[in-house]
């Protein structure tokens, strides 16, 4: 065992640590501090140009590597960072509220979500009612400046004559209907059979009436134009002329003309004396 060495005397052994050249000091001067501390046994060195740990920063532990050129020095524990506070750590984010024991604030998603729930009954009508304002605006213009509710009309005299020209069958037309009425279709074509000359009116309540005269066989016409279930109601007199009453299909009524070359078929939905008016006003 050594013996005791006083507090001054420098130790004799001036062995240099691994890998560092022995350097000569006189005997009794303290070695000049020319550079940053060698690092303890086991610390990897500073990489050439890194800048020195900052001044109360804790020393790297041994084993870990050492910070890259140009790489910052890590924070003090409880210092704030020079580049700005922590996401999250701002007034009355999640970490701040964490510390307060507040209840951190919705996301931006579950706000606005939570604000289109919220929204009231009369919110919802009054969005609806900026939709059908124009709407309505549209269908008034429509209806009001562009005749949308009536009904085009034709002008039979082209069908008409076509059908005479043909001469298949005697044609008539009616004479001193009253001005409601309105023709909305005229046609005249060849069928299996025959011949049809179709006329289509509107009645003054509005109603609709077909104006039929064909020469293709009764016992072919009736059945396509009245349904096979059709039976005759009756005879009427009109204009000298005696009609057969019919049914028809859904509530349709008929009246007809029955003739050697030609049958006459007055039909439709209109009410029994606007069927009347149309037969009696053939010539």
């Amino acid at each position: 065992m050594d013996p005791a060495q006083p507090a001054d005397r420098v130790p004799a052994d001036r062995t240099p640590p691994d890998g560092q050249p022995p350097v000569d000091h006189p005997v009794g001067a303290e070695p000049a501090a020319t550079g940053p501390t060698a690092p303890a046994v086991g610390e990897p060195a500073l990489v050439a140009g890194e800048p020195a740990p900052a001044a109360g920063a804790p020393a790297p532990v041994a084993g870990e590597p050492a910070l890259a050129a140009g790489e910052p020095a890590p924070e003090a524990v409880g210092q704030p960072s020079a580049a700005g506070p922590v996401p999250g750590d701002a007034a009355g984010g999640p970490a701040a509220a964490a510390g307060t024991g507040e209840r951190p604030a919705p996301p931006p998603r579950v706000a606005a979500a939570a604000t289109k729930a919220e929204r009231s009954p009369k919110d919802m009508a009054i969005s609806l009612l900026v939709l059908l304002i124009p709407i309505a605006l549209l269908l008034a213009f429509y209806r009001g400046f562009l005749g949308g509710d009536q009904a085009t009309t034709v002008d039979p005299a082209p069908a008409i004559e076509q059908a005479r020209s043909a001469n298949t069958f005697p044609v008539s037309e009616p004479q001193g209907l009253a001005s409601g009425w309105r023709t909305v279709s005229a046609r005249y074509q060849t069928v299996e059979g025959g011949a049809n000359l179709r006329i289509g009116y509107l009645t003054p309540e509005g109603r609709g009436v077909q104006l039929l005269q064909s020469n293709v066989p009764v016992e072919q016409l009736l059945p396509a134009e009245l349904t096979d279930q059709s039976q005759p109601q009756g005879p009427t007199e009109l204009a000298g002329r005696t009609w057969q009453r019919y049914t028809a299909r859904g509530n349709q009524q008929a009246l007809v003309l029955l003739e050697p070359t030609r049958t006459v078929l007055v039909v439709g939905d209109a009410r029994d004396n606007e069927l009347r008016d149309l037969a009696g006003a053939l010539r």
